[in-house]
């Protein structure tokens, strides 16, 4: 009598391993995606307190009629910095896919608008219509 595996009894274990390793990718990607939502919440967060600084310094936000990219070499994050307000400010970490982007709508008041991959952030959403305003 042989012994070993039928083909079926191979197919069923490879077809196993395949869905286990599937399984194991989609959450490893949903971790990235948290973990780079995060990030975004936490780099809007320390841009909107360097804002508040400069807004001490100067009595004004750096003005922006229209919609600026901020990518760490833009106008606005080279004011802060050359204020001396925070040492620097990195773009999104998908950048150009999304940006964090600065407006102002008068001297007192800016918007900055940011986007999120999942909904795992309290009272933010997945998409791009997330906002942080003074």
């Amino acid at each position: 009598m042989k012994r070993g595996f039928t083909i079926i009894e191979l197919l069923i274990v490879m077809a196993i391993i395949g869905m286990l390793a599937s399984i194991m990718l989609v959450t490893f990607s949903t971790l990235q995606a948290k973990s780079r939502d995060t990030r975004r919440v936490e780099d809007v967060r320390e841009l909107q307190k360097a804002l508040g600084m400069y807004y001490i310094e100067s009595n004004q936000f750096p003005i922006s009629a229209s919609p600026i990219n901020i990518t760490g070499t833009d106008p606005v994050s080279t004011v802060l910095i050359n204020n001396g307000v925070i040492s620097g400010i990195s773009g999104d970490p998908v950048s150009p896919t999304y940006d964090y982007t600065y407006q102002t709508s008068g001297p007192g008041n800016y918007t900055i608008t940011f986007c999120l991959e999942t909904d795992s952030i309290p009272k933010y959403v997945q998409g791009c219509t997330n906002t942080i305003s003074n």
